[in-house]
């Protein structure tokens, strides 16, 4: 008899992909970047079309991303790429002008700073005992260890008030209606900058992964954040890297409601599962733990069309 060699990633039941048909993944790490990662833009395009999604957004922490998107919308037009930018060091930290350009050449997210937050150069984030270690904290030591260092990128002054440069960078998302995703901010900043984005007319804003330690919003938090009308992201990395119990981000979205949250994947790297399957995957963890059909596809897919596009699923 011959013998299969299991499949190396687990696999999406037939269920979980039709119930993610339409979706859009907020959240992805495709190449060309600076890590090594598991499909470039283009091959997930293609990947996307086979499973039935409606598109991506692509995310670098290093890089805009808006003329990466073009060109594959360009080649793949069914599938709707989507470019963004994040406010780290390498793009000029709160830079307006970033977001502008940004802005200008069709991106639809900005994310606060994440891998040059305070905490995060500080080294205040603990992960969790087994849980993997993130591809890019390990490219911010090699530049460490070259002598390459960097200020963090901070969004509030000493006396925890929203900085000018942060409030021109929210001005400029809000003119362009653009998203504000929070990036690795911690607990204070995100209320701060959440607060200000609502002050400066921001009227569509993500808390990024808010169960990632660099978060690790309390429940009382997330509803906080979520009754000021901010959308809750639920990363299929954070509990498969061992970072949170699916258990814990199940209960976080019942307390929240799944109408405030939306699925995404965070996925991309070599030695995880491919990027098009984590949505679904990610439905069948809801399903058996008791979420109904209709749920799962306002997080999956009603809830990141309005997200990515402006407007209602069909």
């Amino acid at each position: 008899m011959k013998n299969f060699a299991e499949p190396k990633y687990p696999l999406p039941s037939p269920k979980a992909r039709e119930l993610v048909r339409g979706a859009y993944d907020l959240h992805v790490h495709t190449g060309p970047d600076l890590l090594p990662r598991s499909a470039s833009d283009l091959e997930l395009a293609y990947r996307c079309q086979q499973a039935g999604l409606a598109g991506f957004v692509i995310k670098s922490h290093y890089a805009p991303t808006a003329a990466r998107a073009a060109l594959v919308r360009t080649l793949v037009p069914d599938i709707h790429a989507i470019g963004s930018v994040t406010l780290n060091t390498a793009i000029g930290g709160m830079n307006a002008v970033a977001v502008e350009i940004a802005a200008r050449e069709g991106a639809r997210i900005v994310w606060m700073p994440t891998v040059d937050t305070v905490d995060e150069i500080a080294g205040h984030v603990d992960l969790p005992h087994g849980s993997k270690r993130p591809q890019w904290a390990r490219l911010q030591q090699e530049l460490r260890e070259q002598g390459i260092e960097s200020e963090p990128v901070r969004v509030l002054d000493e006396e925890q008030c929203v900085l000018p440069a942060t409030r021109r960078v929210l001005r400029s998302i809000a003119a362009h209606h653009l998203v504000l995703a929070t990036g690795h901010l911690n607990r204070n900043e995100i209320f701060a900058v959440v607060d200000a984005a609502l002050e400066e007319g921001v009227r569509s804003i993500i808390v990024t992964h808010p169960e990632y330690p660099a978060q690790n919003l309390s429940v009382e938090d997330q509803i906080a954040l979520a009754q000021r009308g901010a959308f809750l992201e639920r990363c299929f990395t954070t509990p498969y890297t061992g970072k949170i119990s699916w258990e814990q981000m199940s209960s976080n979205i019942r307390a929240t409601g799944p109408e405030h949250s939306f699925l995404s994947t965070d996925l991309g790297q070599p030695d995880n599962p491919p990027i098009e399957d984590g949505l679904a995957l990610m439905a069948d963890h809801l399903l058996a733990v008791g979420f109904s059909e209709a749920e799962i596809r306002l997080m999956a897919v009603t809830n990141t069309v309005q997200l990515a596009t402006g407007r209602t699923a069909e």
